[in-house]
């Protein structure tokens, strides 16, 4: 069975003004390309060819961008948002794009990242914890990617105690916006209702149900226009 990934694009950007003043965050540049297109590309040479885009502001810019995917070798679906729905909204509302409802299929979990951050991460080596969410039917709601804390995120999100991810512990890393869910981590949301993701996934952490690994390699939260040239300036010099 093939997975679905999802990719977030539906954020306003505002703290990458006046960039996002006509331009959606994910259409950026650096080094040459869209901050999407880093995602994307990675998903194909992953496997992963089926890709939802959830997206709300300036979203016909991005179906303009990227078409139906053919270029890149994967097939775009979009799931447009006219409201802000937050992270766990935007993605309840294209559950049925992701998990295959309409064919009965309700226990499939898919990956969700963010556009907004760059990383290398290998997302093939995330198919293992993908058979294992599915396989344990909701009694694993979520696999989540930490990595090591930022300068401007020093406090970090949770904690990481061999493959199980908590609340609270002695070092604490940051969540990377990459993340495998099974649809019942969503049950409580109503689609097309806001919803924010922290607090699904706190309460899923209470029953034991999210697993996790630590991912040591490049990664970068490109929230800022300083974040943004620093990223052009190093995929730059790595490109000659």
């Amino acid at each position: 069975m093939q997975f679905k990934a999802m990719i977030l694009a539906a954020g306003r950007g505002e703290r990458m003004r006046p960039l996002t003043d006509n331009l959606p965050k994910p259409l950026l540049k650096a080094g040459g390309q869209m901050l999407i297109e880093y995602q994307i590309n990675r998903l194909a040479r992953a496997g992963f060819t089926d890709i939802v885009i959830n997206h709300a502001y300036l979203g016909d810019m991005i179906e303009s961008a990227l078409g139906n995917g053919e270029r890149y070798g994967v097939q775009i679906t979009y799931s447009p948002e006219y409201v802000v729905l937050e992270t766990a909204g935007g993605i309840a509302n294209a559950l049925p794009l992701l998990t295959g409802f309409v064919d009965g299929e309700c226990n499939r979990p898919f990956l969700v990242v963010n556009a907004d951050i760059y990383s290398e991460f290998d997302y093939a080596g995330l198919m293992p914890a993908l058979r294992a969410v599915q396989k344990e039917e909701g009694n694993r709601l979520a696999h989540l990617v930490l990595v090591d804390n930022p300068a401007h995120h020093v406090e970090g999100d949770f904690t990481l105690n061999g493959d199980a991810v908590a609340l609270n512990g002695e070092v604490k890393l940051t969540f990377s916006g990459i993340g495998i869910y099974h649809p019942a981590l969503f049950d409580d949301v109503t689609p097309g209702q806001p919803a924010k993701l922290a607090p699904l996934l706190r309460a899923a952490m209470a029953e034991k149900k999210v697993t996790g690994e630590y991912f040591s390699g490049t990664w970068e939260d490109i929230g800022t226009p300083e974040r943004l040239e620093q990223l052009h300036g190093q995929l730059s010099e790595r490109q000659g």
